[in-house]
């Protein structure tokens, strides 16, 4: 990234000068190896956006603003507001109705049956959760997007906590769309995300913004050609730099390697929580059904508090409702939320036992909590309602 912004900073697609060209170069590399991450038709299949949540309105508004009246979106109860937010607006301003899928309060999984049950002739849109930012539950994303399939229904896969955790191919799994982060597993820099969109389905999405390309300029009309159809103006080359790095990372390292390790690691933290009084951490006890994401509670103390608790010792995690609250609902943790513990590649089992070693101290003098620990109140505040 210091590099791109020190010799190179230049647009790419506007010019034939050297640093253009390099610029053109990184990415492409950066595209080619998010195709390559999550097995593509062709790298131009990848839509880059400035972040998941972006991807998400892409998908979701680009479908559903040219769709007749009278629709409904079949969602989970996992989505995050980047889902649920978007869809709400449209409630608003077109009368679409969202009907929402269960999930086990224990595993906080769903059952595809589920899904089968409620699709109908009026539905025009199914978005699910691939693992949940709560839980860190995995959907059963293929039987969703088989069931989608069967129904011809369009299927919305968010993979902001499942790129770069699990390996994922999007040809075997059959989604239409799915939308990525850059900067979680995928360990690039923030301000990075992509929507991968399969091979003909861009003909199903509208424009939601539109502007130069760098090519057919004589056109007064958006093109038609992927990727140019969905990216507008100058892209975030910094960011794509860092992105095109991490992703070089990812897959000479190898996202199998990389979820054996998380697994393993998954399996420390339960093993040694399980035995802690006053302490719960929600989601599978299956480390194979779940990614390296853990919300706890301590009986006695609010989320804020144990975050605060934890800081303290120099382990950083974070409290509230995760811009998830339909999960927190289903789970029992509404208002006040959870406190969410994240593994990634680069934490070792000593890691893992010093933060359960750090819970246990607390769960067992939950009683004694000191008043900067436990400043804020047991409920979340409302912007931490709010998302």
């Amino acid at each position: 990234m210091v590099d791109f912004a020190v010799n190179v900073a230049a647009s790419a697609g506007r010019s034939g000068y050297r640093e253009a060209r390099i610029a053109g170069d990184i990415l492409h590399r950066c595209r080619r190896n998010a195709a390559r991450l999550l097995n593509t038709e062709t790298p131009e299949q990848i839509v880059f956006t400035m972040n998941c949540s972006e991807a998400l309105n892409f998908g979701i508004h680009g479908l559903l603003n040219t769709a007749p009246p009278g629709g409904e979106v079949i969602v989970t109860a996992l989505e995050h507001n980047s889902v649920l937010r978007p869809l709400t607006a449209l409630r608003r301003s077109t009368g679409l109705q969202v009907v929402i899928i269960p999930c086990d309060p224990v595993t906080s999984i769903i059952d595809p049956d589920d899904l089968r049950k409620v699709i109908t002739p009026r539905t025009r849109m199914i978005v699910c959760n691939h693992a949940s930012n709560v839980t860190g539950a995995i959907q059963p994303v293929a039987e969703v997007c088989a069931i989608a399939r069967e129904a011809g229904v369009p299927c919305l896969i968010d993979a902001a906590q499942a790129a770069g955790h699990v390996q994922i191919d999007v040809r075997s799994l059959g989604c239409d769309f799915l939308a990525f982060p850059g900067h979680k597993g995928l360990m690039g820099p923030t301000g990075t995300g992509g929507l991968y969109v399969c091979d003909g389905a861009e003909k199903l999405l509208s424009t939601i913004k539109e502007g130069g390309t760098g090519s057919q300029s004589q056109e007064a009309f958006q093109p038609e050609t992927m990727p140019q159809k969905f990216e507008i103006g100058t892209h975030n080359l910094v960011g794509i730099a860092g992105l095109a790095a991490s992703t070089g990372w990812l897959l000479k390292r190898g996202i199998a390697a990389i979820r054996e390790h998380e697994e393993r690691l998954c399996k420390v933290f339960m093993s040694l929580a399980a035995g802690i009084d006053h302490l719960t951490a929600y989601g599978p006890a299956d480390a194979a059904r779940r990614v390296g994401v853990f919300s706890v509670n301590i009986d006695g103390m609010s989320p804020t508090g144990l975050a605060a608790a934890l800081e303290a010792r120099g382990i950083l995690t974070r409290p509230g409702l995760h811009c998830a609250p339909l999960v927190h609902k289903a789970i029992g943790t509404f208002p006040s939320g959870t406190c969410r513990i994240s593994f990634g590649p680069f934490m070792r089992e000593d890691h893992i036992r010093r933060v359960v070693a750090e819970l246990a101290r607390l769960a067992e003098g939950r009683g004694n909590i000191t008043k900067a620990a436990e400043a804020d109140t047991i409920a979340a505040t409302p912007e931490e309602q709010a998302g």
